[in-house]
């Protein structure tokens, strides 16, 4: 005797697509408020999340509520980084002055630049902290981490950066 098995996903039609979308988007709308803190901002992640997904429909089988979530909250970090323009070490005023202050400007560069050659989460938590001065529990629930896992992965990002500063010193 062979058994058959039939696959019972199969790909979502328009109309499927527009039942979903009107059932997910205040949820999507949430949960875009919660990164942005505006809802005209978080409308505009929701409506370019459905475009993205409207654009996927013929390829996706329902339910795409999970797929929806990671666009939005993807779209919201994205605008996010770009939300203040980060200034690279060379848009700093130029150092005049004593050698203590020309030493401290050269330290600031190499450090800035450790930490741009860092992978991203730990160069996102990084900059969130010590740049953005957001607090642990504001980062965590940004990145949907453990604040505990926040705190383990800036302190080892701190720990390389201090280590290839030492690299780097003793090199010289």
């Amino acid at each position: 005797m062979r058994i058959i098995i039939e696959s019972s996903s199969k790909l979502m039609t328009k109309d499927e697509f527009e039942i979903s979308f009107q059932r997910l988007r205040p949820m999507l709308i949430a949960e875009a408020t919660k990164y942005m803190g505006d809802t005209g901002e978080a409308e505009d992640m929701v409506q370019d999340a459905m475009l993205r997904l409207w654009q996927m429909c013929a390829q996706l089988q329902s339910p795409v509520d999970g797929l929806a979530r990671i666009i939005v909250r993807n779209l919201c970090l994205d605008a996010i980084r770009r939300r203040k323009p980060r200034e690279g070490i060379e848009a700093l005023p130029a150092v005049t002055g004593s050698g203590s202050e020309a030493i401290e400007h050269e330290r600031i560069e190499r450090m800035m630049a450790i930490v741009e050659n860092l992978p991203d989460i730990p160069q996102t938590i990084i900059r969130l902290r010590h740049m953005e001065g957001m607090e642990m529990k504001d980062i965590a629930r940004l990145l949907q981490m453990e604040e505990t896992a926040v705190r383990k992965a800036l302190s080892r990002a701190r720990q390389t950066v201090r280590d290839r500063m030492i690299e780097q010193k003793d090199k010289q």
